[in-house]
């Protein structure tokens, strides 16, 4: 039978946990809202920040989903990754922020910690063209291997660049 957890058991939980990322990763930026944690990481340590986060409990990857921040007033960074994780055993939930820049922007892959993140890597690859290293499988999931760009780009054009008409056109007799 799973054990009831309070609103205060869960909350005591969840700063449990900030402390013990907090002791791990020193200067670890992180903020709660209406009961929801967040942290901001950077690249270098995100491999062993995920890992300790599994560590934690934290056994439910939910999403993986970037922003383009291009243009924004007072961003300084142009894509901010947001990681959702949950520890299904106590119900806490965790949101990661984790930014890059171009003119390559690149993460580690969590693939090989959580089994969602291949297909979630692979989407946010084929919109905004971030590079997972180490994902065992980076290639397009939603558009053509053909297509060049990546759509969810905000310097991507809204009517595209062309690039559709020279895909063939599927016919029901074809497939």
């Amino acid at each position: 039978m799973a054990e009831a957890h309070s609103k205060d058991t869960v909350d005591s939980r969840a700063d449990d946990a900030i402390e013990s990322l907090a002791a791990r990763f020193p200067g670890l930026e992180s903020s709660t809202y209406r009961g929801q944690v967040r942290v901001v990481i950077g690249a270098g340590v995100a491999l062993e920040f995920f890992t300790h986060l599994k560590q934690l409990g934290f056994n439910q990857l939910i999403d993986v989903t970037c922003v383009d921040y291009l243009e924004y007033r007072g961003a300084t960074r142009r894509y901010g990754l947001v990681y959702l994780l949950t520890a299904t055993g106590t119900g806490r939930r965790l949101t990661v922020r984790l930014f890059v820049d171009d003119p390559e922007p690149a993460v580690p892959s969590i693939s090989g910690l959580w089994r969602s993140a291949n297909w979630l890597e692979r989407e946010v690859w084929d919109m905004f063209g971030i590079r997972f290293i180490g994902h065992p499988d980076l290639r397009r999931l939603l558009m053509p291997e053909e297509f060049l760009a990546h759509p969810l780009r905000k310097d991507y054009p809204l009517q595209g660049r062309g690039e559709r008409h020279n895909f063939p056109v599927l016919t029901r007799e074809d497939g």
